[in-house]
């Protein structure tokens, strides 16, 4: 999983729901991740295998973790304290929009009527580095990479970087600069399916990645956001 490259020795993590809660399971051997939980938990370990699981034992999205040492925990307050204050390296959030100035949108979608913007507002303003990791277009064929929000905003400019199953973007001050594309993708594959008008890396230096960066996951069956479908 692409995104997982990005985060670094040392680092404190939290993990959105769906999508992005699968990031622990591809951090690269030897590197060490703390990874936090509004759920009041800091510093567990990968999924834990079936069979295995322990009720006690969730993180955010409802799934069950394995126990490492120094794991520790705390009531949600807490949680949330450390995200206020500025303790969260990186986030990693699920999306239903992120606008080319780096607005986030994933907490409704305005034809249902429902939602609950939960911690991600605190997330997305208290992590010192805000990544999307979703898939590219909805499961309308719609972008969800857009020039404007037409979604309810969770924050406006405050994403760094999205990552999608067809390409690497980071959102910079003159708009998103594409980096990366999936296997079997040019660049005009990709700016056909994003809204936003995206700025090549470099003189066009723009790699394929070595995989398809979302190819582990079965999308379908996830639940992103609070129950929200983010596809």
């Amino acid at each position: 999983m692409r995104v997982a490259q990005e985060l670094q020795d040392g680092n404190v993590v939290n993990l959105g729901i769906g999508i992005p809660s699968l990031c622990s399971q591809f951090v690269p051997e030897g590197r060490t991740i703390f990874y936090h939980s509004e759920s009041g938990v800091l510093n567990y370990g990968p999924m834990a295998e079936e069979g295995r699981e322990d009720q006690d034992l969730i993180n955010a999205s409802g799934q069950f973790l394995a126990p490492v040492q120094g794991m520790s925990f705390f009531d949600s307050g807490a949680a949330f304290a450390m995200i206020r204050g500025g303790h969260i390296d990186v986030t990693v959030l699920g999306a239903l929009q992120v606008s080319s100035k780096g607005d986030l949108a994933n907490w409704m979608i305005p034809s249902r009527g429902i939602g609950n913007v939960g911690g991600a507002m605190d997330l997305a303003v208290g992590a010192k580095k805000v990544i999307v990791s979703m898939e590219h277009i909805d499961r309308e064929g719609n972008p969800k990479i857009v020039d404007k929000c037409t979604f309810p905003l969770t924050c406006p400019t405050c994403v760094d970087m999205i990552v999608t199953d067809i390409a690497v973007i980071s959102v910079q001050n003159d708009g998103l600069v594409l980096h990366e594309t999936a296997p079997g993708w040019s660049v005009a594959d990709v700016q056909a399916e994003t809204d936003a008008k995206l700025i090549i890396f470099g003189d066009g230096g723009v790699v394929s990645a070595g995989q398809s960066f979302l190819e582990d996951l079965n999308c379908d069956d996830l639940e992103i956001n609070n129950g929200i479908d983010l596809k």
